[in-house]
């Protein structure tokens, strides 16, 4: 056991890397460019995200061999890579079965491997179909200091993996993620970790992945935490990092000192010890002198601004990493379509960016010049295609079909699916990907068009209700200074212009009385009674309820779009289309 006075310190890297799922090369440059750049920093440890030689999350790839094997090359190359230092880094094992595993790599050997031991089945996760769970908590000696490897939702557990390899003798616990963003995560994920290493008197390093991943966005923002639970180091948010802190490990031996619970057989209960083993790295203290490190101060965006990047570093991933250079978005000169623009002029760059401008008789003057006056504020080539003589067409078309019928939804929808398909042509002939440009309040009342306005390859804001939608404009605003997306559209009323003097709230309430239903209800699972008796208006919560209710079979169709609330469409909620249930 180390006496007082021994000066132990650990020099540990995290390197949160913007992996691609089967990008093998790609990721394992990156791995290899940032055990490069650690060494030049005389790091001990360097910490790398979970499943970093494939990407996260994998999904179905995970039933072909060949991926499999592909995985296991590029750990080869990591593994050769690593003399010097100590390198953790996430991948996918396989024994008799297939484990998310973290290799322990020293000076170009596997020292050994941890297999994640809590699955998460939960929301967006799915790793109980694919991966088998580990049952052991080894502890690593490395450089005279007792650490524990452990993987992602691990730490989320009270009396987890941390807390058996704490009494094991492990006086720093590292954690290597894939920890998907939505807004409110940063703040809780930070108060579990600092709660951790309190409750384990332990220094903690959590290395999170960064960048999107089809519908996930991973906000990086990796922190260590000292034993008292103050934070050592921060990552940048929504950024690739390599984040450098020396560790002193000597103070938490002095604070386990006087704490009797290090007195104690085990901090566990029985039902919950994992057998425990010390795999020896290096007895002696890395005594190296080291350079100094350059002083570093990060700090959070906090809401809004932290959802208006996740959104650009999302939309911007997906495009780039499904081999797009250049997007298509229809401007009405509404304010959805704005946002959406700006998003992507931030997330691409403004000459990978094209509006269409698609006026028809029911399209008011202001709403052409808005979207002019956007473009040009943008920087962003702008097209306009009159649908007019087309409109008439189909009218003309169907006038028999129609004939002695009332002009309805259908001649509205008429108007939207020309758009959708003008939009996908020039989509096909350009090779242009098309932004759809709905919000979650429309998304889930249904208030969209299929083939219309929800056609698009990537629905950027498919996840952010309305109300945040001007929150988002306003914070845009304030970023730059100026009116990038014009007061005129902010304040107009909202409108789908498809027939005269049109309102959203023709159809539907306001979006201040409308999105507290709308989260309560599909968020966080209320009942109708529930929701009614917090204080909503009756009519407006039976109606909200019966529309989300109605319209899953739409939703079902729409493109994928970012996650940033807790409970988004798609991969988070998963009803069945054929349902008699209502919660109205």
């Amino acid at each position: 056991m180390p006496q007082l006075g021994d000066a132990r310190r650990l020099r540990i890297g995290m390197a949160q890397l913007n992996a691609t799922v089967g990008d093998f090369a790609g990721n394992r440059r990156k791995i290899l460019d940032a055990i490069k750049e650690a060494r030049s920093l005389g790091v001990d440890m360097l910490a790398l995200p979970e499943l970093a030689t494939c990407g996260y999350p994998p999904e179905d790839l995970l039933f072909k061999p060949k991926f499999i094997a592909e995985n296991l090359r590029s750990l080869d190359k990591v593994i050769e890579a690593s003399s010097g230092l100590v390198v953790v880094v996430g991948f996918v094992d396989t024994k008799e079965d297939i484990y998310n595993a973290a290799a322990v790599i020293y000076d170009g050997k596997l020292i050994g491997v941890y297999h994640k031991i809590y699955l998460p089945n939960y929301g967006v996760f799915d790793e109980n179909r694919y991966f088998r769970a580990g049952s052991e908590c080894p502890v690593y000696i490395i450089g005279g200091i007792g650490v524990g490897i452990n993987i992602c939702e691990d730490i989320w557990y009270e009396e987890g993996p941390a807390t058996a390899q704490a009494s094991a003798g492990a006086e720093v616990i590292v954690t290597i993620s894939a920890s998907p963003y939505h807004f409110g995560k940063v703040d809780q994920r930070e108060r579990m970790i600092a709660t951790r290493a309190v409750d384990n008197v332990a220094i903690f390093a959590h290395t999170n992945l960064v960048g999107g991943q089809d519908e996930l966005v991973f906000d990086g923002n990796s922190i260590a935490v000292d034993e008292k639970g103050q934070l050592l180091a921060r990552g940048k948010q929504f950024e690739e990092d390599l984040i450098v802190a020396d560790l002193d490990v000597e103070s938490v031996f002095r604070t386990r000192l006087h704490d009797p619970r290090w007195r104690k057989d085990s901090l566990l209960t029985e039902e919950q010890l994992w057998p425990t083993r010390r795999v020896v790295v290096s007895e002696a203290p890395f005594g190296a002198e080291k350079p100094a490190l350059p002083p570093r101060k990060v700090e959070l965006s906090g809401l809004p601004g932290e959802v208006y990047d996740a959104l650009v570093l999302g939309t911007g991933d997906y495009v780039r990493k499904n081999g797009f250079e250049k997007v298509l978005i229809g401007l009405s000169g509404g304010l959805d379509s704005s946002l959406v623009a700006a998003i992507a002029v931030d997330g691409l760059g403004k000459s990978n960016v094209v509006g269409v401008a698609m006026p028809s008789r029911y399209s008011s003057p202001g709403s052409l010049s808005d979207a002019e006056l956007l473009a040009k504020n943008l920087g962003i080539k702008l097209l306009t295609i009159p649908i007019e003589k087309i409109f008439k067409a189909y009218l003309d078309t169907l006038a028999e079909a129609f004939k002695g019928t009332e002009p309805n939804v259908a001649e509205e929808n008429i108007q939207a699916r020309i758009r959708g398909n003008l939009l996908m042509a020039l989509s096909n002939k350009f090779g242009w990907l098309v932004l759809a440009t709905g919000n979650k309040s429309e998304m889930a009342t249904g208030y969209t068009t299929l083939y219309g306005d929800m056609a698009g390859g990537f629905a950027v804001i498919k996840d952010v209700p309305k109300t945040m939608v001007y929150e988002l404009a306003s914070y845009r605003n304030q970023l730059s200074g100026a009116e990038l997306i014009p007061a005129a559209i902010i304040d107009k009323p909202p409108s789908a212009e498809l027939r005269p003097e049109q309102k959203d709230t023709d159809t539907l309430p306001s979006y201040e009385r409308l999105d507290p239903v709308l989260t309560a209800y599909v968020e966080e699972d209320k009942s109708v009674e529930q929701i009614i008796a917090l204080g909503n208006d009756e009519k407006v919560v039976r109606r909200a309820a019966r529309l989300v209710d109605t319209s899953e079979y739409k939703r079902r169709q729409a493109p994928p779009g970012v996650k940033i609330t807790p409970r988004a469409f798609g991969r988070d909620r998963r009803l069945p289309i054929t349902n008699r249930f209502k919660g109205s």
